[in-house]
């Protein structure tokens, strides 16, 4: 405490002018820097109120919150499980289709494939002829 003297002092040499807050007062104790509280019991208990109220309060807040967070975790689930069963349902579907172009032994990707290289061909050539 003698090596923070100092420093009480300095920051709060002034302090006995101002009251921080009702109840709550400071007083210089004699050539001593050091400085003394006076506490009024009945701005305590006014205090312990108000701070009990907010007690109810931020309980209250965090009942909500974990009502919250309940009630979208249960939302999540569900999500979840509309995925899965989407994405079972796009997977039969896919089967099914590739079941369907195998058995049909239709050629789609190669006509795809030479059209692409005729109309490739085909720029390639009017690029040539009118470059000239």
């Amino acid at each position: 405490m003698a090596a923070n003297s100092h420093r009480v002092g300095s920051s709060y040499g002034g302090a006995a002018s101002y009251r921080s807050r009702d109840g709550l007062s400071t007083r210089p104790v004699g050539a001593s820097e050091e400085i003394q509280l006076r506490i009024d019991p009945m701005d305590l208990d006014e205090e312990i109120t108000g701070l009990h109220r907010q007690v109810r309060r931020l309980k209250h807040v965090a009942e909500e919150i974990g009502t919250e967070v309940k009630y979208q975790k249960n939302f999540l689930e569900e999500l979840q499980m509309t995925m899965i069963k989407a994405q079972a349902g796009v997977k039969n579907n896919l089967r099914r289709l590739n079941k369907s172009i195998i058995q049909s032994g239709s050629n789609h990707i190669i006509h795809v494939i030479l059209f692409a290289l005729v109309c490739f061909f085909v720029v390639y050539l009017w690029s040539k002829m009118f470059r000239k």
